[in-house]
């Protein structure tokens, strides 16, 4: 099956500007109307799972005063007859729960499943309180479940593809980094700057125990890099010249790209040099053969 390059209804759906939908098996409401809210269901597949009850609760107050300002966007329920599934909103049905609503705003869409998942992922991207970690996951899920490419993303979203290329490197980190940024110990621009360090677990510890700054973290990072070998079988060797920026953004898109640690070493002045590709586990190995073999 050739993958979609292009974002699906997903997005049109959730910006509320998809043109008429197709007439669902049953009847359902197409514009926005209110909605019993005891016949609304949550997605089992929504890909977010946690609900901060402190938000929850300040979200109530705020609906129990002005309402629901935006509408929930549902489609007919695949299995139970005469209720409807929330595509997105689910945060704001809970509140609203909490508040005691009886009924909310909705606009119905006859989605299939892939749509639903595609349009709850982008939901969850355009979230406020979203962690770098959580954004760059909502990023990978769309180009791998989707095809999609990270300029598509870029355009469709409002963000700048180098935000993306920046987050989905990320990824590319071991647990106990990324352990690290989830618990806000690290933020996004220092974790970028581990990307490319050979060993950044050690690194990271440094820099929680320190207190660095991003600046003072890749400033570490490149030391770590340029550092000699320590390996008496190999000749002492002065540090190595800086890569110019060209090298050090194609190692990076290939990071991004393979979701595995690459590193050029290019000769200055030469047409010859060296591509390593660094795997953390035999999983990826494999994932990396099986890439080169196609």
């Amino acid at each position: 099956m050739e993958p979609r390059k292009g974002l699906g209804r997903g997005l049109s759906a959730l910006l509320a500007d998809a043109g008429p939908a197709e007439e669902a098996p049953r009847r359902a409401p197409q514009a926005e109307t209110g909605i019993p809210i005891d016949r609304i269901r949550a997605n089992p597949n929504q890909p977010r799972r946690d609900f901060d009850d402190r938000e929850l609760d300040e979200l109530a107050a705020s609906i129990r005063e002005k309402g629901v300002i935006q509408p929930l966007i549902l489609r007919p329920h695949p299995v139970e007859p005469e209720t409807w599934e929330i595509v997105a909103g689910e945060r704001r049905w809970r509140a609203a729960q909490r508040a005691g609503i009886h009924a909310l705003p909705a606009v119905v869409r006859s989605l299939d499943d892939t749509e639903v998942l595609e349009l709850a992922i982008i939901e969850n991207i355009q979230r406020a309180d979203l962690n770098p970690l959580e954004e760059a996951l909502g990023y990978r899920q769309l180009m791998d479940r989707f095809g999609h490419t990270q300029e598509r993303l870029a355009e469709a979203l409002g963000k700048s593809r180098s935000h993306i290329a920046n987050l989905l490197r990320l990824l590319t980190l071991p647990d106990p980094v990324l352990d690290l940024v989830r618990a806000g110990s690290l933020t996004a621009g220092h974790a970028r700057a581990l990307v490319t360090s050979p060993a950044p677990e050690a690194l990271a510890r440094q820099v929680v125990e320190k207190g660095l700054s991003v600046r003072q973290t890749e400033q570490l990072a490149r030391a770590a890099i340029t550092a000699p070998s320590t390996d008496s079988a190999r000749p002492v060797q002065g540090p190595a010249p800086a890569k110019d920026a060209d090298t050090r953004a194609l190692e990076e898109d290939l990071t991004a790209a393979l979701r595995l640690k690459v590193t050029i070493d290019h000769r200055p002045g030469g047409k010859s040099g060296e591509l390593r590709i660094r795997y953390g586990n035999l999983e990826e190995l494999d994932g990396l053969c099986q890439l080169l073999s196609r």
